[in-house]
């Protein structure tokens, strides 16, 4: 061959294999804990996206969050992580960067004006040291009230109720009206989760932070969170006997079915709503605590992006970060999830009733209140579970409770 037509077909073959490598998609394999019907088709959205946009989404599903993040730490720790991994908006993967165990997304959020865009307590949580340490795809609030318009008619009941007082009334009516009146499922995350609304909403944005943020031991003693744990206590009389070891999605179907007629349940419980074609307002009714000022209790997922130095690796972990915070993917995944957009720059028409209702509320920033998990250690939320879970299912008394929860802080 004549080596003019040698170096041709060189040239060729070599913008052949550059053109094949640029059209290699990006892979990412993605841990996670969305398992539920409505999960699954909100994080489909994500990978959709993802995959749209030159990247190869490869999904690594793993029910259950805790044995999830488990899992996750297992990996990354193990030098087998995965390109990106989940955890909730919350102090939990701050070890990981302590230890330099993560890749930061700097140019990502800077791009995206994450600092103007995003509410101050997400920040918090995800940029640590000056760097951005995780990508947020969602604002949840834990401690929405969930109910069934079906059951709410059966029981008598024409409005949704205005004080804790009010409340309780309304959980009466429907034990009476034959139906179970608060649809729980007993494990020890949804037991502080339900604690904490109502340590929020009856005990006051104040002593929420006395107690979880600074540690105030005479606050912990005070009478004032006695009667937090008495009135939490009070809900036990309106659960049903299944409610032990139930998932939140089994206890949100109870309320899907009209069988229950109340869950306090983050806001990702809507995605269970939607998944059976229910409509807010219409099927089912939402209230995010008593009354207009109400605190918002924050909370949320995020994705953090383990250490590696692979180039495209790397690409693909900015590529994540870029898509899941877009406004377009944010929209297409909040309407699935549950959730609510992590920025407030977003088309709110496919949005249901509720989370119209809880991007309105976020404008306000006196009422936004941190959840606990930004606010303690893991290990400390795990202590605190233990007393609450202790507090809930045996014959404990709160003035027990309390020494209990004051050593669980006091060990900080």
């Amino acid at each position: 061959m004549h080596q003019a037509t040698k170096l041709g077909c060189a040239i060729a073959l070599a913008l052949w294999a550059g053109a094949a490598v640029a059209q290699t998609p990006l892979k990412a394999t993605v841990s996670h804990w969305w398992t539920s019907g409505g999960e699954s088709a909100a994080v489909k959205q994500f990978a959709d996206a993802y995959n749209k946009a030159g990247g190869q989404w490869v999904d690594q599903a793993i029910a259950g969050a805790d044995q999830a993040r488990a899992i996750t730490i297992n990996r990354i720790v193990g030098g087998n992580a995965p390109v990106a991994a989940q955890f909730n908006t919350s102090l939990q993967f701050r070890d990981f960067v302590e230890q330099g165990l993560l890749n930061n997304v700097d140019d990502v959020a800077a791009a995206g004006k994450w600092e103007q865009i995003m509410p101050p307590s997400i920040l918090q949580a995800i940029k640590i040291n000056g760097h951005f340490y995780a990508a947020p795809v969602d604002i949840h609030m834990p401690a929405w009230f969930f109910y069934s318009k079906a059951a709410y008619k059966k029981a008598g009941i024409t409005a949704e109720p205005q004080t804790w007082a009010e409340f309780l009334q309304q959980l009466a009516k429907l034990k009476a009206a034959g139906v179970v009146p608060l649809a729980f499922g007993g494990q020890v995350w949804q037991e502080k989760i339900t604690f904490d609304a109502i340590f929020a909403m009856v005990g006051g944005a104040d002593l929420y932070l006395k107690v979880y943020r600074d540690r105030d031991q005479q606050a912990v003693m005070s009478p004032a969170f006695r009667q937090v744990l008495v009135e939490f206590k009070k809900l036990k009389g309106f659960v049903d006997a299944g409610s032990p070891g139930r998932n939140w999605n089994d206890a949100t179907a109870m309320v899907v079915q009209g069988k229950a007629g109340v869950q306090i349940m983050g806001d990702w419980a809507k995605g269970e709503f939607a998944a059976a074609r229910q409509v807010a307002g219409k099927d089912y009714g939402c209230f995010p605590g008593f009354g207009p000022k109400a605190p918002y209790i924050v909370a949320g997922d995020a994705f953090v992006f383990p250490k590696t130095n692979d180039a495209n690796a790397v690409k693909a972990q900015k590529l994540l970060a870029n898509v899941m915070t877009s406004p377009a993917a944010q929209v297409a995944f909040a309407a699935r999830k549950g959730a609510i957009p992590i920025r407030g720059d977003v088309d709110e028409s496919q949005l249901d009733l509720c989370a119209r209702l809880g991007l309105a509320i976020m404008k306000d920033k006196s009422r936004q209140l941190p959840n606990t998990e930004m606010l303690a250690s893991p290990d400390t939320t795990g202590a605190l579970q233990d007393v609450l879970t202790k507090y809930w299912n045996k014959n404990q008394s709160p003035e027990d409770a309390q020494k209990a929860f004051s050593r669980a802080i006091r060990d900080e």
